[in-house]
């Protein structure tokens, strides 16, 4: 049975083991000097765990802008339950709890986004660090 349910503290534990199965790439989030620090962002972001059955198997994540728009930021469907429409599942959850909003992804993998018939919106710029 697949499942969206709020992000808890209380499954902190077998999120990051999710996440790290993901690889190096999400390792910007796991890396231990990085772990307390996203665990806190988890839990003060709008985030929501997809499970099959008891497993975690995927994971959305998003800012919300003070009732104009939702940022999403962590889009993530583990690698062997990918191409069953998981990724869309959790976009249309956001969009269900946050009807009136605007939603916009921050994205580096545009391919995918435009595969679901999102429309690119401008771009995101990085601001050097002193």
């Amino acid at each position: 049975m697949i499942e969206i349910r709020r992000y808890s503290k209380y499954k902190e534990s077998q999120f990051f083991q999710f996440l790290e199965k993901e690889g190096e790439e999400w390792s910007c989030y796991y890396a231990p000097k990085n772990r307390d620090r996203y665990a806190l962002n988890l839990e003060k972001s709008i985030s929501y765990l997809l499970y099959k059955d008891k497993e975690i198997i995927g994971y959305i994540r998003a800012l919300e802008d003070f009732g104009f728009y939702i940022y999403i930021c962590d889009l993530l469907v583990d690698k062997d339950h990918r191409g069953h429409g998981y990724g869309n599942k959790m976009m249309e959850h956001i969009k269900s709890i946050y009807p009136n909003h605007d939603i916009y992804v921050m994205s580096d993998i545009d391919p995918y986004y435009e595969k679901q018939g999102y429309k690119k919106e401008g771009s995101v710029f990085l601001l050097p660090r002193k």
